[in-house]
């Protein structure tokens, strides 16, 4: 496919997601009070082939680079943060289906649109038999999993008695691919923000998983040869689009509200002051233009960060330390200017923004930030060996 062939299919897509905004804002108290995506809207983003934005070519899928991706998350999250998080995690499905034999995992998709749900962290035990293993656990947050085909959980790989231990020291690891029949959901998510994800709990009991349908993410198995596969960890590019999309939502709604809202009425001295719009006031004008300025800085930072990479990648080359670094630090980053971009407007919309069927109130509910990565970052700047989350 040409180049211009691509960028075409991705602004197909970045308007598919931006069509979809009446209909996800439609159902927004019904996404609250199920905790989860209602299925008519699933069904509408697979229409849309939202779930399928990372399966491969080869397969009828669009590849859509990095860049792409992101903006047409941060589109659903405008929409409503909820919708953005299950698109960005159930999309998951066409980065890791590039660690399997492909034939294989050809056969384990046949819909490429289909959701995926992905739990990483190694909270499972997977014990080795002949042709696989026996995979026992419970792993949480398992954004989208009431509506995924399959879920992927990270497991400590263990003889039943101990893990096993490398030679490096670090436990073995493994993500297994799980058909959602045969898991089960737990009904645990019970949450302020983030609440239609439906990232609740979900366990298995000795199930046979064959070994053809697991990888490593500590020695990975590349089966595909486009850039977008070449990096094990493209994935977690697309977490800081949520935050993108809901200081926008956030912004957008102090602004619409201000240019209708009266202010206060005030007095100075003896004299009533004239009648003027919220957004007449200089602490608005301040927070309004502080906020923007925040997310203006955050996605440019993500943007130069992620492309700057993903032209690494295109010319078949290896990141370096450095880039490594910026990778580890740009999600916390993102997270925390659009932290701060919420928390102004917020303050600024004064006591009406607590009610709860209220945007604002929603935006700083569903508005989330990490610090431990700035660390992590921090040390491989510094010269100093890596520390990596256990995947």
């Amino acid at each position: 496919m040409s180049e211009i062939s691509q960028k075409n299919e991705g602004e197909t897509m970045l308007q598919s997601a931006i069509a979809l905004s009446p209909k996800i804002k439609a159902c927004t108290e019904e996404i609250e009070r199920e905790r989860r995506l209602p299925m008519h809207l699933i069904q509408a983003m697979k229409d849309a082939h939202i779930f399928g934005m990372a399966m491969p070519r080869a397969w009828g899928g669009p590849e859509l680079d990095p860049i792409t991706q992101i903006r047409v998350i941060e589109a659903l999250s405008v929409a409503d943060a909820s919708v953005g998080w299950c698109a960005m995690i159930g999309v998951d499905g066409g980065y890791m289906t590039g660690f399997l034999d492909q034939t294989v995992a050809r056969e384990m998709y046949p819909d490429i649109d289909v959701p995926t749900a992905f739990a990483a962290s190694p909270t499972g035990r997977a014990v080795p038999v002949e042709g696989g293993y026996r995979v026992s656990g419970r792993w949480p947050f398992a954004s989208g999993c009431h509506n995924a085909e399959w879920m992927i959980a990270g497991c400590i790989v263990s003889d039943g008695e101990g893990p096993p231990v490398g030679a490096d020291g670090i436990p073995k690891t493994r993500q297994c691919f799980l058909p959602a029949s045969d898991c089960q959901i737990l009904d645990t998510w019970y949450t302020t923000g983030l609440r239609g994800t439906g990232s609740t709990d979900f366990a298995v009991q000795d199930c046979f998983v064959p070994a053809e349908r697991t990888f490593s993410l500590q020695e990975v198995s590349f089966h595909r040869e486009g850039p977008l596969y070449r990096f094990p960890f493209n994935f977690l590019f697309k977490f800081a689009a949520p935050p993108l999309g809901v200081a926008r939502a956030a912004i957008d709604a102090l602004i619409e509200a201000a240019a209708q809202r009266p202010s206060r009425p005030t007095s100075i001295g003896d004299q009533v002051a004239p009648a003027r719009l919220l957004r007449d006031e200089a602490y608005v004008q301040d927070a309004v233009g502080k906020a923007e300025a925040l997310l203006g800085s955050a996605r440019s930072y993500l943007f130069d960060v992620r492309g700057d990479i993903w032209a690494t990648l295109v010319k078949h080359e290896t990141p370096t330390p450095r880039q490594l670094a910026q990778f580890t630090m740009v999600n916390p980053q993102v997270f925390s200017h659009c932290c701060q971009a919420v928390e102004l407007v917020y303050k600024a919309r004064g006591g009406s923004a607590v009610y709860a069927n209220g945007p604002l109130d929603r935006c700083l509910r569903d508005v989330l930030n990490t610090l431990k990565s700035y660390a992590m970052a921090g040390r491989m700047l510094l010269g100093l060996p890596p520390e990596i989350f256990l995947l």
